[in-house]
């Protein structure tokens, strides 16, 4: 059965994306949870987070664009030139999910200050927490 993915799975599986080199689809990746990350979900479970989405997609659109070509480097070049690959792509994952912070952040501060809260208050410090007493 599938189960919620939490953050920590979620970071796991756009890096699982990340190093997709080829035919890349729901189903594969699928698959490649349950076998690499022992993580039992479904093409619908992945495609509701949109970070897995957008990681899906530019990774997709990256393995396209280079058409399938493979050139025979020796093994190092070939190392470095997968790596320089997957920082490409992990960046512009990064990006896009900036951007959209932006935009939460933009659309948060608009609504605080429609009702009155300064930004004294939201750089207020959280209140301690004992998580000793929350276990019990």
């Amino acid at each position: 059965m599938a189960k919620h993915l939490k953050p920590d799975d979620v970071d796991r599986i756009i890096t699982l994306i990340d190093s997709f080199e080829h035919d890349l689809n729901w189903e594969r990746l699928v698959s490649a949870c349950d076998t690499n990350l022992g993580v039992m979900t479904t093409r619908q479970a992945l495609s509701r987070k949109s970070r897995i989405k957008d990681a899906f997609n530019l990774r997709k659109k990256a393995l396209k664009s280079n058409g399938g070509r493979y050139y025979a480097r020796p093994n190092s070049l070939d190392l470095a030139h997968q790596r320089l690959d997957r920082i490409a792509q992990e960046n512009e994952r990064l990006k896009l999910e900036n951007e959209r912070l932006i935009e939460r952040f933009i659309k948060w501060q608009y609504n605080a200050a429609l009702r009155g809260v300064s930004e004294d208050m939201l750089d207020r410090p959280l209140p301690r927490t004992d998580h000793a007493s929350d276990r019990s």
